[in-house]
């Protein structure tokens, strides 16, 4: 899986700066909140963070803290997923989406223990993965727990939208983003 790829996807698909009214991310450049932004100490202005800022936190926050780099070395589709996810969502929502779909498809924990869903990717979340790609395959079983992630995530933006209809206005956007992911 080639992350910076990724991320060069995502930046051109978030484009430059975005402050919009009903966003709750706040003002937004290359994607990043200011929020992140500032979390990982950028201290500017939001209209001029740097692209190679932006990416660095991507790299990080979204890809090596949360281990997405651990995923992909297994499963670089499901990865590239998390990612996404987790960059629109919260990295640790896109880790527990991970967590429940291993959990509901390790039939009854006969393939592997059922693991926490805490948000955190961890050894044994990692070893879950193995034990499911061992049980179930590269192939097909890959391309099922990939749609079960997406199915929750396709969910959690439901769940958005109905807590709080101003969020409406991001719905179209945030499905495409999935449509895109997995053409």
């Amino acid at each position: 899986m080639d992350i910076d790829r990724l991320i060069d996807e995502v930046i051109g698909r978030e484009g430059g700066y975005v402050d919009h009214p009903a966003d709750r991310g706040g003002p937004t450049r290359w994607g990043v909140t200011q929020q992140v932004a500032r979390a990982y100490g950028y201290a500017g202005d939001m209209r001029v963070l740097p692209r190679s800022t932006a990416a660095a936190i991507y790299k990080r926050r979204y890809w090596s803290d949360v281990r997405f780099d651990d995923v992909a070395d297994r499963a670089p589709d499901l990865a590239g997923e998390l990612f996404d996810a987790g960059i629109n969502m919260g990295p640790e929502r896109a880790a527990g989406f991970l967590q429940r779909a291993l959990n509901v498809l390790n039939r009854g924990a006969v393939d592997y223990p059922d693991i926490v869903a805490d948000g955190r990717i961890g050894p044994m979340t990692l070893h879950a993965l193995d034990g499911y790609i061992e049980h179930r395959g590269r192939g097909e079983g890959l391309d099922v727990l990939l749609f079960a992630v997406r199915c929750l995530r396709g969910e959690r933006y439901a769940e958005i939208i109905e807590a709080n209809p101003s969020q409406e206005v991001f719905s179209y956007g945030w499905f495409a983003r999935m449509v895109r992911a997995a053409a």
